[in-house]
């Protein structure tokens, strides 16, 4: 479908890299979120790498966005995950990718969808100051 944002295509600058800022093409609906999200407990029989993918979602990023049906998506995309690792199949693999792309698990996905992620910038210690300052002193002493 050409023109939703998400839906393939090539994958969009940075916001900070774009030359002009377009405005929105839809308007936005909103709806309360859920008032509490609970992220399922992952299988103990899956395979080591599905595993590490599902707990990734937890430290990434665009779950802040998760309702309780993403993290049901999550779940179900790691069991595929599993069971495709283990015995790979195409149209299997397939499905785990669209899983991927439906839960923003890439910067190309975030980015088709208009969501940037941004680091927090680390903080300068006191001692980096102190350094700062020192190094200032000397070259205006000469």
């Amino acid at each position: 479908m050409p023109g939703i944002p998400g839906r393939g295509g090539p994958v969009p600058k940075r916001a900070d890299q774009r030359r002009r800022m377009n405005k929105p093409e839809v308007e936005v609906e909103h709806a309360p979120a859920a008032a509490v999200v609970v992220i399922p407990e992952p299988d103990s029989d899956w395979h080591p790498a599905a595993l590490a993918f599902y707990r990734s979602l937890a430290a990434s990023g665009q779950s802040v966005w998760y309702e309780p049906s993403d993290w049901s998506v999550a779940w179900y995309t790691a069991s595929l995950m599993s069971v495709t690792l283990a015995d790979p199949y195409a149209p299997m693999v397939a499905r785990v990718q669209a899983g991927f792309t439906a839960l923003m698990a890439t910067e190309g996905d975030r980015r088709r969808l208009r969501i940037e992620l941004e680091r927090a910038k680390a903080k300068p210690t006191e001692a980096d100051g102190v350094a700062r300052l020192d190094d200032y002193r000397d070259r205006l002493s000469g």
